[in-house]
């Protein structure tokens, strides 16, 4: 199906979408932390990358990432359509997590990154290892 609006039009649409976050697997998240006590935790606290859940009491910060957006090794297939475009979005989004964990880290913090596939079956062990009471 082709589009109805010029490559122009079509950007100036796009661009005026925003985005809301990854409310499932964040609520998701909140629900297995309440489920295994674990406490202290904060949204949005100011830190660079936007941690979605950080832990200021003991310096750690864990993020969710979705498996098509942060190329996650076991879940990622490669878009057939405008895969240039894709290939790059995402690659950019890879390497924005590199900078932002290395980062943190250098301040101080852990940095645990969790992959959205990983919440269907429960808290990751690595997870309970370092927050768990």
């Amino acid at each position: 199906m082709t589009d109805v609006f010029s490559k122009k039009k079509r950007s100036q649409v796009m661009s005026r979408i925003r985005g809301g976050g990854n409310v499932s697997t964040e609520k998701r998240m909140i629900q297995l932390l309440r489920q295994h006590k674990i406490t202290g935790w904060r949204r949005n606290w100011p830190l660079p990358g936007k941690p979605d859940f950080s832990f200021p009491k003991r310096r750690v910060v864990l993020f969710v990432d979705g498996c098509f957006w942060h190329r996650c090794p076991k879940c990622y297939r490669k878009p057939a359509t405008n895969a240039e475009f894709w290939e790059a979005k995402i690659g950019r989004n890879v390497e924005r997590d590199r900078e932002v964990g290395r980062e943190l880290r250098q301040r101080g913090w852990t940095v645990l990154r969790v992959w959205e596939h990983e919440l269907k079956t429960g808290l990751p062990r690595r997870v309970f290892r370092v927050l768990g009471n």
